[in-house]
């Protein structure tokens, strides 16, 4: 074993600032792409500096638009957060539970439309499912 720790040490610094430039290089791209107040040439320009000079493209967008991208993802999350409550509200509309069926039952109980007998019949029917 011909590899001093130092090395070792070094080698995975250097594949972690790999990995973390990688990330870094597809989340401004990925911002690039989501962001709808730039234009399709703004866009395709962006991408051709961030391709053509990885390093300063990526360093300059994250200078000049960085500010703007966690405000991007949260709208972004906000957004899907919204079409997934709408698209489960469609499949099964949220319910008030057992206690508002309870208070439902006793406010008829108590107008006259229910008897004492179906009030516990139409209890125990809610409590036990």
């Amino acid at each position: 074993m011909n590899y001093p720790l130092l090395n070792v040490f070094l080698t995975m610094m250097w594949v972690f600032l790999w990995v973390l430039w990688f990330v870094l290089l597809f989340r401004v791209i990925s911002d690039l792409f989501r962001d709808d107040s730039l234009s399709g040439w703004a866009k395709a320009a962006w991408t051709v500096f961030v391709i053509v000079l990885p390093f300063l493209g990526v360093f300059t967008y994250l200078i000049v638009r960085g500010g703007g991208m966690g405000k991007r993802e949260i709208g972004h999350m906000r957004e899907r957060e919204a079409r997934y409550r709408e698209a489960a509200a469609r499949i099964a509309p949220p319910t008030g539970g057992n206690a508002e069926e309870l208070a439902r039952l006793a406010e008829l109980k108590a107008h006259g439309d229910l008897t004492s007998d179906e009030f516990e019949r139409a209890k125990t029917k809610v409590l036990t499912g």
